[in-house]
């Protein structure tokens, strides 16, 4: 895993290195190269690899153009593949496919796409390819394929629905922020899964516990302060917009503009029956969201925490009259709501798959629509919610283009307001 820090590290070890050398004797050295890439004489760099269900495919030829600029290079038999570009700037990356091997080609976005860099001198294109011949899967198998996915997707959403929710419930506040608490417990297992090499096992329950961490951090540091001070809904709400901001690009400055990936994500499939097959680590994801769920159910509905949490989502005010710590029960759903964020960030990042520094804002808006479907204040409901949305946004590639599949889900979720404006599950007096 190379991070900004290394890349920073290495430019000043550079130039303290020349300086040395003028210095000392006079000579005119030239910067060593970090690797054979075209290009390289240019600090911006676009790179990425080609692979095929793990494995890497050499000799790919790629080509990046664009301000006037062209250059192309091939896969080395790792399947990467990096071109420096002379400036920060969108451009548009080209895999040849009559150079890859027989019967695969590019599935997804087509063989020309766009990149875009962030804040950093590196990004990273990664395409979607494997078998190009895909017509001999029946409409019925695809169906049930999708179905499997998209339940699936909405275990792993409803995590973090679940957590939003149980924060909206408690304190009115749409946190708009949750997206990067997703992200942080990717990060988190990114670090210590890759960067420290700890197995799976340890790597995650640390990352969880780092998101616990994170949700306890934020309210006694942030949130609890703001609400003692009497802040408004709305500008509790536009806080939470800039503290995603403010995270987002922490993220970004600390891992890049890359897509990482965590151990095992290229895990073999395994045929279940008919079109279905999903890998090790798809059933362990499905097996531990389960798990997870069922757990937070009996928290919510057994213990006294889990009690005092949905009383003080039917009426905080009788629940403080009843003796209820409010501070004290918000500030357990904060901690719940972070390490829920935290290991559906985790899961995301293997369905995706790869983890990178916007990962959790592009679901914010499908964990809001499966909020808002099942019902705003309602933990089951954003349960029950997720699954909805997940399985409506697998099924709709069927009939869309795969980089319109989340409108399908939307749309659904604006029919459903309009003849139940309080969601599923929710009640009429929440609404408004």
């Amino acid at each position: 895993m190379k991070f900004l820090l290394d890349d920073t590290r290495r430019r000043v070890l550079r130039i303290i290195l020349v300086a040395l050398l003028a210095v000392f004797g006079g000579l005119s050295v030239s910067a060593p190269a970090l690797g054979d890439s075209v290009g390289e004489e240019y600090s911006a760099t676009v790179f990425g690899n080609v692979k095929v269900d793990g494995e890497p495919i050499a000799g790919v030829r790629i080509v990046v153009d664009g301000g006037g600029y062209t250059a192309e290079t091939v896969t080395d038999s790792d399947g990467r593949w990096s071109i420096g570009v002379p400036e920060v700037r969108n451009y548009n990356v080209t895999l040849d496919e009559s150079t890859l091997p027989e019967g695969i080609s590019v599935l997804e976005g087509g063989a020309t796409q766009e990149v875009e860099f962030g804040l950093t001198d590196r990004v990273a294109k990664n395409f979607f390819i494997g078998e190009g011949e895909r017509n001999e899967t029946s409409i019925f198998d695809q169906i049930v394929s999708r179905f499997i996915y998209g339940i699936n997707f909405g275990l792993m959403l409803g995590l973090a629905a679940v957590g939003v929710s149980l924060v909206f419930g408690t304190t009115g506040l749409s946190n708009f922020s949750h997206g990067e608490m997703v992200t942080f417990g990717a990060v988190a297992a990114l670090i210590f899964g890759v960067g420290l090499q700890l197995p799976l096992f340890i790597a995650i329950p640390i990352a969880v516990a780092l998101s616990a961490g994170l949700g306890w951090s934020l309210d006694a540091g942030l949130w609890r302060p703001l609400r003692k001070k009497g802040l408004g809904i709305v500008q509790l709400m536009i806080v939470s917009i800039g503290l995603s901001l403010t995270m987002r690009y922490v993220i970004q400055f600390v891992i890049g503009g890359a897509t990482e990936q965590l151990p095992g994500f290229d895990s073999p499939k395994i045929n279940l029956f008919g079109a279905v097959a999903l890998s090790s680590t798809d059933l362990m994801s499905m097996g531990l969201s389960i798990v997870v769920i069922i757990a937070f159910a009996y928290w919510l509905l057994r213990t006294k925490t889990g009690k005092a949490t949905r009383a003080i989502s039917d009426n905080p005010d009788l629940a403080a009259a009843s003796g209820i710590d409010v501070d004290k029960v918000i500030r357990i759903v904060w901690i719940m709501a972070a390490s829920l964020a935290g290991l559906a960030g985790v899961l995301w990042a293997y369905f995706r798959p790869g983890i990178k520094w916007d990962m959790g804002t592009q679901i914010l808006l499908l964990i809001f629509a499966a909020v808002t479907l099942g019902g705003l204040g309602t933990a089951f409901g954003a349960l029950i919610g997720a699954l909805i949305v997940g399985v409506l946004v697998e099924m709709s590639g069927l009939i869309i283009p795969a980089d319109l599949k989340y409108v399908g889900a939307l749309v659904v979720l604006i029919v459903v307001l309009l003849v139940r404006p309080q969601g599923l599950l929710g009640r009429k007096q929440r609404v408004g």
